[in-house]
């Protein structure tokens, strides 16, 4: 069994899938995470699409359109629900995107831990995916995740992150 610290060093932006589907058993698993993950207040002001058929995946492929997105065989989609997230009475901010951003990390790592690669999609075109993907009122998408088989010739970059003393600060 791998440590989260292993997890985390395996997980990447993964741009390129086999067409290999997704199982049953590993998106559910997955979902499972995301359902577990932790929210402000417990407010939990999230739905997840789960993409899969040959017409909603050609509709998104639409809303960011990049030869590598249309690898994935699935994509899971996170909205917030504007109306219900827990927001900070001190300053007015909204953690909806926070809370849906927690819970996509969740849906990477436990992807990462079935041996599946993901990528945070955030540059899409949010209009035209509000235009194809109608929701109720006060709904917003937050972010796209393309979820399946990684590649064997997945281009991966070596992750280049600050050095522990430039990012913590003990006071």
């Amino acid at each position: 069994m791998k440590t989260f610290l292993e997890l985390c060093e395996e997980r990447f932006s993964a741009r390129k899938f086999t067409d290999e589907p997704v199982s049953e058993d590993d998106l559910n698993y997955v979902m499972e995470c995301v359902r577990l993950s932790p929210s402000a207040v417990n407010f939990q002001p999230w739905k997840w699409l789960i993409v899969k058929s040959e017409e909603a995946k050609a509709k998104l492929c639409k809303c960011y359109d990049r030869d590598w997105f249309r690898t994935a065989p699935l994509y899971v989609v996170g909205l917030k629900d504007c109306n219900t997230n827990w927001v900070r009475k001190t300053d007015g901010k909204m953690h909806g995107d926070v809370d849906v951003s927690i819970a996509t990390e969740h849906l990477c790592l436990a992807a990462t831990d079935r041996g599946l690669g993901t990528c945070w999609v955030c540059n899409y075109d949010t209009q035209l995916f509000a235009e194809l993907f109608p929701q109720p009122e006060g709904w917003e998408a937050v972010v796209i995740v393309p979820i399946g088989h990684i590649a064997a010739d997945c281009p991966r970059k070596e992750k280049q992150r600050k050095a522990i003393e430039e990012i913590v600060e003990e006071l």
